[in-house]
């Protein structure tokens, strides 16, 4: 079944659908080999501009301050919809044969309580070493950082709108390791900026992030503790 908020959201795209392209592919720019990853995240990008398509100027506050309302309208504006796939990178070949292996070793064994057994027992053995059963170290996690690159294609102006995007953009976020390290960052600062614009957010409800925290100051506190957000080059094709 296809939502209809989905559906109508993806009217709204210019131009056609991008073709979903090999399994695997190499960026040159980046220097990346890169496989699609199965997660929520697109579903979650997705789901927010869907909202934004029923909701243009973005979803009001309980008890909205109108300076925020106008700067909400505004930072919305901005906004376009887009097509939305997720990728997992690496500098070689056979780090993406080995992400393929995990995944394939992961999906099959997850199915039996056996495998989960497996899994959960052993999984510096079923990860070709990506996980261990005790976590790393704190040394690994100081020396860890993370790196997300996202490469967009689009169109100039609603007039240069045909079947071959002509603008390119690439831009790319950076902190520190990512799951020890950058995700209580994030959690913290969405519960501050929570507590200090409650009354210009929604009532209440199931929303995805990008929606609710868009116009807030989310991305300034980020990169106030160590999270950069840059624009790496902007370019016709």
């Amino acid at each position: 079944m296809i939502d209809s908020n989905l559906r109508s959201s993806s009217s709204q795209i210019p131009g056609y659908a991008p073709p979903k392209g090999p399994l695997i592919e190499h960026q040159k720019k980046l220097g990346l080999w890169a496989v699609k990853l199965p997660s929520a995240d697109a579903t979650v990008v997705r789901r927010s501009l869907s909202i934004l398509t029923n909701n243009p100027s973005g979803l009001q506050g309980v008890s909205e301050d109108p300076t925020h309302a106008v700067t909400r309208a505004a930072f919305w504006s901005n906004i376009k919809p887009a097509h939305f796939v997720v990728k997992i990178g690496t500098k070689n070949l056979a780090g993406i044969l080995r992400y393929i292996a995990v995944g394939l070793s992961i999906g099959l064994l997850g199915r039996f309580s056996l495998g989960k057994w497996l899994l959960l027992n052993f999984p510096w053995i079923f990860s070709l070493g990506l996980f261990k059963k005790n976590g790393p170290t704190d040394e690994e996690i100081a020396s860890a950082s993370f790196k997300m690159w996202f490469l967009g294609h689009g169109f100039s102006d609603a007039s240069h709108v045909s079947d071959k995007p002509n603008t390119e953009i690439i831009t790319r976020v950076m902190g520190p390791e990512i799951g020890y390290v950058t995700t209580p960052i994030i959690l913290v600062q969405c519960a501050l900026t929570v507590l200090k614009h409650r009354g210009d957010l929604p009532k209440g409800g199931v929303f995805p992030p990008g929606i609710v925290f868009g116009p807030t100051d989310l991305q300034d506190r980020l990169q106030e503790n160590g999270i950069s957000f840059d624009v790496v080059s902007k370019s016709y094709i």
